[in-house]
């Protein structure tokens, strides 16, 4: 293998620890081969995987969302950065109600937090009289109305 990383580097080249690159090579989230002394060697391209994974994880996304994304992507050749883009672009609606829903709690919040009083004249998260009760239960006010549904159970 051309310019391989032992698990050690790889490691220290992406802030991982050695446990949690065995657990997602196990999960076929990254690759490594094996020398005659059957120690892994990664290509130094995993090092772009496992950022992807940590900065997938970071903003809410399952390993196994994230293992069927670095699925998509060709295992013959290099990604390109037209690859990435696509992957990416499976994720962009998802991430933006993500980003809507954050902006709206951080918002909705910081009255709330900061003043420290609860006022139920100013909250805007107050359901006096539960009045959105009939709309299904959850933070009606906050959640996106599909959200904030329950799952149903099989």
């Amino acid at each position: 293998m051309h310019e391989s990383l032992t698990i050690g580097q790889l490691s220290t080249r992406s802030g991982v620890a050695p446990s949690a690159l065995r657990y997602y090579e196990r999960l076929g989230l990254i690759r490594a081969e094996r020398t005659g002394g059957n120690q892994r060697r990664y290509a130094r391209t995993e090092l772009r995987r496992v950022a992807f994974v940590r900065i997938s994880q970071q903003v809410g996304i399952s390993l196994e969302e994230i293992r069927e994304a670095l699925d998509s992507l060709p295992a013959s050749r290099m990604p390109s950065a037209e690859d990435w883009a696509r992957l990416s672009a499976t994720w962009r609606e998802r991430l933006n109600e993500k980003i809507r829903l954050m902006t709206k709690l951080r918002d909705d919040l910081d009255g709330c937090i900061g003043c420290g009083c609860l006022s139920l004249q100013r909250c805007t998260l107050y359901n006096p009289g539960d009045s959105l009760a009939g709309e299904g239960p959850g933070a009606r006010l906050v959640l996106p109305r599909e959200a904030a549904e329950p799952t149903p159970t099989p």
